[in-house]
């Protein structure tokens, strides 16, 4: 079927591959993005939790979401629309799964970038069985038109599809049964405060500490087979940069590692030297982040420092420095944003091991700024 906008049913099919938040070129290569690459996708398929009991972290999100389904289900109804936000990586496709799995329904996945007519979302709705799960991935990157139909169809379960053109128009009202959409998005300022509102339970996904993440290691490894002592589950928790996606990443990489040098036990040891040869440090910095901290401290001596001057540095697009390489730097403290330009922190002298410039002005044998 033709909609009005020019659309077709299966229009919503297409752009599935836009499920990651788009990116500079060659970002999803990086070992410690938290983006999804092909072999992240078929892998997680086997490691994602079916249940709220077996997923790890999140505790608030886990009580919470599992008193509104808990609710739903003994009054025999939908669950309310779920928003969940938060980084990527940190489980908001495995919570959709799991919603869908604890109510006893099917789910439809989609993303926001496929949705460009209201044509495309109404041929979405127009299908869905009762109490089905409709997960919207980066919901705020949906068009306008269809955004503006998911409001109706979110409050009173009914869309009006438009026939015609011009003065002969006409809208036809279309019943929905009721269903629960769960959208999730990395940007939930982006959201427009009519949907946001819509929403009957709205979540936001921290990242993980490490102890959690250690838990994360541990049931991994188990489902892939993989022996990793208390140490070792450790030492990759440690550098996953606070997201399960990356832990799973590392652990694999590590697997290969021993498997190929260690007889395939996994310990602390042997998950260092694995994360060596692929250039991850103890906090989980890459060849990326440290360049742009090398850059900074050696060549502009701690800055400020204008962001393209910096990405001439490293050699990289100003892009790929400012959505890349900044967010994690800025979040560990190693790194900040000031109107004159990019500073570097105690932190970030500290972890290269590197010496601050004193101060101008300071007199011989006082500290400067930093301490030096």
């Amino acid at each position: 079927m033709t909609w009005d906008d020019g659309s077709t049913d299966g229009a919503y099919r297409a752009g599935l591959d836009d499920l990651t938040p788009g990116g500079p070129a060659g970002e999803a290569e990086r070992l410690v993005d938290a983006g999804a690459d092909s072999e992240d996708s078929a892998v997680e398929a086997a490691l994602r939790p079916k249940s709220l009991a077996e997923f790890v972290g999140q505790p608030k999100v886990r009580q919470q979401l599992d008193l509104v389904l808990k609710a739903a289900r003994q009054r025999g109804a939908s669950a309310d629309h779920v928003l969940l936000s938060g980084a990527p990586g940190l489980g908001k496709t495995t919570l959709s799964m799991i919603i869908a799995s604890e109510m006893g329904a099917p789910i439809r996945i989609t993303s926001g970038p496929a949705i460009q007519h209201a044509g495309d979302l109404a041929a979405i709705l127009s299908s869905l069985q009762e109490g089905e799960v409709l997960f919207l991935d980066e919901i705020h990157r949906m068009s306008r038109p269809a955004e503006e139909m998911l409001y109706m169809a979110m409050e009173d379960f009914r869309v009006d599809v438009i026939v015609g053109k011009g003065p002969g128009a006409t809208a036809i009202p279309l019943e929905l049964p009721p269903f629960t959409l769960v959208g999730a998005t990395t940007r939930a300022g982006l959201l427009p405060p009519p949907l946001r509102d819509r929403f009957g339970f709205t979540a936001h996904m921290e990242f993980y500490e490490p102890e959690e993440l250690e838990r994360v290691v541990h049931r991994s490894a188990r489902l892939l087979d993989v022996a990793v002592d208390e140490a070792g589950a450790a030492e990759i928790a440690g550098r996953s940069r606070g997201t399960p996606r990356i832990a799973n990443r590392l652990l694999r990489r590590v697997r290969d590692y021993a498997q190929v040098e260690a007889e395939g036990h996994v310990t602390r040891e042997i998950a260092a030297r694995a994360l060596a040869v692929y250039e991850v440090d103890e906090r989980g910095l890459d060849r990326l982040d440290r360049a742009v901290l090398q850059a900074l401290l050696k060549l502009f001596g701690g800055g400020p420092v204008g962001l393209s001057t910096l990405a001439v540095a490293v050699g990289e697009e100003r892009e790929t420095v400012e959505e890349v390489a900044e967010p994690f730097l800025v979040r560990e403290g190693l790194l900040a944003r000031t109107p004159r330009g990019r500073v570097a922190t105690p932190a970030a002298w500290a972890h290269l091991g590197l010496t601050p410039p004193p101060a101008p002005g300071t007199p011989p044998g006082q500290q400067g700024l930093f301490g030096g």
